[in-house]
């Protein structure tokens, strides 16, 4: 099956490539920014949302990126992940090692985050806590959509 490129990931609260409101980051309530899914296609049977840091300094963390934000198993006609609120799916385990979202807190300098958004032909069956590496393996094959924004993100009050 083709993969399609008319979904469309994007947010309220900012723009692609522009910086994310502190408000979702360690340097406010670090609770996940308001996100918009259009266009998801109708034969999908799940969504799978990941956010990553790919600028996380090197060493830090296995692989070189942190893992902001691992959900699977969304259900196909969730239209948002609204603010303030859990979004359904599976939660899956950050490189901080919880199974929920974790803001920016970039240790120095302007990091970027890329959010995914992946329509699939298929649930996963992956229990909550799965690893990123474990989602994507599990999702290779069955893409029908995917779509991505990325965000920026630097904390402006750290002591030189």
């Amino acid at each position: 099956m083709a993969k399609q490129t008319n979904m469309k990931l994007s947010s309220p609260a900012f723009g692609p490539n522009e910086a994310i409101p502190p408000q979702y980051t360690c340097d406010g309530a670090n609770a996940h920014p308001p996100l918009a899914f259009e266009g998801v296609p109708p034969e999908a049977k799940s969504l799978v949302l990941i956010m990553e840091d790919p600028d996380v300094p090197k060493g830090i963390v296995p692989g070189d990126v942190f893992d902001h934000w691992v959900v699977f198993n969304i259900p196909p006609k969730t239209e948002a992940a609204k603010e303030g609120e859990p979004l359904p799916g599976t939660y899956g385990t950050n490189s901080g090692g919880q199974a929920a979202y974790t803001g920016p807190c970039p240790p120095e300098g302007e990091h970027r985050y890329v959010f995914r958004l992946y329509a699939l032909d298929a649930q996963l069956a992956l229990k909550k806590g799965a690893a990123k590496k474990e989602v994507l393996e599990a999702i290779d094959g069955h893409i029908i959509a995917e779509s991505e924004l990325v965000a920026r993100y630097e904390r402006k009050n750290l002591k030189a």
